[in-house]
């Protein structure tokens, strides 16, 4: 069986989750891109900034829309380690991102296929393309050792 290599918006977030681990966060990292060029990246950084909505997601949106200088990223791709959470799905819809590629699920805090599920709630704004499962087992292995060593 050939084992196919992660395109590099996934790579990097990957590495980017990594960086967030080593910095005492939980391993999220965040890439997006236009044009399939990557325009703004960022990982979990809540702790670090005392600030409990700077997710990976996040902090990427407000980089590219700042780098793009607007707030609608309609022709964008969102490449994340793990689901969005609610908030994170919420800025994804108001941003309009075309795309959301995300790793591995989240059935405690996700809001993509588990819990809230926003883009399939009839008030629902804009729903991205969703691609699921790209670098999930890199990102899952992640999440359990940050998990693993904090109990």
């Amino acid at each position: 069986m050939a084992r196919w290599t992660l395109p590099p918006p996934m790579h990097r977030a990957l590495s980017l989750a990594r960086m967030a681990a080593d910095a005492g966060e939980v391993p999220v990292g965040a890439v997006i891109t236009l044009d399939d060029r990557i325009i703004a990246e960022a990982h979990n950084q809540p702790r670090q900034s005392c600030d409990p909505t700077a997710h990976a997601e996040i902090l990427a949106i407000r980089r590219a829309a700042a780098a793009l200088g607007q707030e609608r990223l309609a022709k964008c791709s969102l490449w994340v380690t793990l689901e969005p959470c609610a908030m994170c799905a919420g800025a994804i819809v108001h941003a309009r991102i075309a795309r959301l590629y995300y790793a591995a699920g989240d059935a405690k805090g996700g809001a993509v296929e588990h819990g809230a599920r926003v883009f399939d709630q009839p008030q629902c704004l804009h729903r991205p393309e969703i691609y699921v499962g790209m670098g999930e087992t890199e990102a899952a292995t992640l999440l359990r050792a940050f998990f693993a060593q904090r109990r």
